[in-house]
């Protein structure tokens, strides 16, 4: 499963990027704000960062504008997915801008229905929000097993890509579904290498070699 930093703050993907353990980023207007830069200089900023896909998503909420955005994203690098909102107007933009050879991720899916129409329309990535749905007391893993059932029936290109991600359970959770791809904060990935029977077994190694007096050093 690929991992992608929910995130535009350049320091935080850096850090990630240096490890290899991303494979892209996704942004949203959300993030943008939070990282108080302007939206075109942070996106090439992070796509001169990573080699994989960055989504950048676009504002306008209706098919003429969304588009004019998208390629005007779509320009900044070679790496722009643009992120389009899975609404009539956002398949419109979704089928003008694939059928260009741009990539497109469909965000805020939150069923299966919306995600076959999304591959449909030529979605390189379908964001399924998995802890918006736990929000409201529906399960978000059932979402994405029912679009990997479907997406698998009918051999669809578009790749899974699990987002609104919340704990690390739904990080192991969504690999065990067959998710293409997770998109998480930084922060949820980090947790990711915590266990505490991590902590409390180095806290014993440390006791015991400074009982040792040795130094490796």
């Amino acid at each position: 499963m690929k991992f992608f930093a929910d995130t535009a703050v350049v320091d935080e993907i850096a850090e990630l990027n240096e490890l290899g353990i991303i494979d892209g980023v996704t942004t949203n207007p959300s993030l943008i704000l939070k990282s108080g830069r302007d939206i075109l200089e942070v996106t090439k900023e992070i796509c001169d960062l990573v080699d994989g896909p960055v989504s950048a998503e676009v504002v306008a909420t209706e098919a003429e504008e969304m588009i004019k955005e998208g390629r005007k994203l779509a320009k900044l690098a070679d790496n722009i997915t643009v992120k389009v909102p899975l609404t009539w107007d956002g398949l419109k933009t979704c089928k003008t801008l694939s059928s260009e050879g741009t990539m497109v991720n469909v965000t805020l899916c939150f069923s299966a229905n919306q995600a076959l129409i999304a591959a449909k329309a030529g979605a390189t990535f379908i964001s399924p929000f998995i802890g918006r749905l736990d929000d409201i007391n529906i399960d978000g893993l059932d979402l994405i097993a029912d679009i990997r059932q479907i997406y698998d029936n009918y051999d669809f290109d578009t790749e899974i890509l699990a987002a609104s991600i919340r704990t690390v359970n739904h990080v192991s959770e969504c690999a065990k579904i067959g998710a293409d791809v997770m998109t998480a904060p930084p922060s949820v990935i980090k947790k990711l290498a915590q266990h505490p029977l991590t902590d409390a077994g180095l806290e014993q190694f440390m006791k015991d070699w400074a009982k040792t007096g040795q130094n490796i050093l």
